[in-house]
């Protein structure tokens, strides 16, 4: 879902498991364009460690991990 006021894409992962929400992201990534913020919605706890590994390896930019009740937001920002 695009939010148009802020220009961000939000994937709601919430409820997948490893690698759902990785594979969320990557799409979201994939979609949006350079300087454009993708934030994933997850409940596993897998995310925690590898989204933001991925993000370092792909050479994004990790904004924050928000912890929610009962999920974390990662905010990703798209860098090249």
């Amino acid at each position: 879902m695009v939010s148009a006021a802020d220009q961000k894409i939000v994937l709601d992962a919430r409820g997948s498991f490893c690698p759902g929400p990785l594979m969320e992201l990557i799409r979201g990534i994939r979609q949006a364009k350079v300087g454009e913020v993708v934030e994933v919605w997850s409940s596993d706890q897998g995310s925690r460690t590898d989204i933001p590994f991925w993000v370092q390896k792909s050479g994004h930019g990790l904004v924050g991990v928000y912890e929610e009740a009962g999920y974390a937001r990662f905010v990703v920002k798209k860098l090249r």
